[in-house]
């Protein structure tokens, strides 16, 4: 497979690098998740505490069960879009991590089937 040790040491330095580069991509994604989590627990906290002031201030039970009912598919609707949009984010911080190593694979596969 490998010609040389010279050959065989560019390798793994390749790899190691490759490694390095997919974890430092995969740790800003990550970030980025993280951060889009805080904003969305902030939002859905925010949103929750105004429809809680406005439900006890209702002046009957049908507008109370009218706001709760709202709040309730409004909040469902935003957490299913936050779910797609972390699965996005998941989907490109992996993409992105994998990148370094799509030349070290081809490298392999092009050395494989050469024989």
């Amino acid at each position: 497979m490998f010609k040389s040790v010279e050959e065989m040491q560019a390798f793994g330095r390749g790899g190691f690098e490759a490694y390095v580069t997919a974890a430092t991509a995969m740790t800003k994604g990550l970030q980025t998740i993280a951060a889009e989590s805080a904003d969305y627990s902030r939002k859905t906290f925010e949103k929750s505490s105004q429809t809680l002031e406005k439900v006890m201030t209702a002046k009957s039970v049908e507008k109370a069960l009218e706001l709760q009912q709202g709040f309730m598919k409004d909040a469902y609707e935003s957490f299913l879009t936050q779910f797609t949009k972390y699965n996005e984010l998941y989907a490109a911080a992996v993409k992105e991590a994998y990148k370094p190593f799509e030349a070290q694979v081809a490298s392999v596969t092009s050395k494989v089937s050469s024989k």
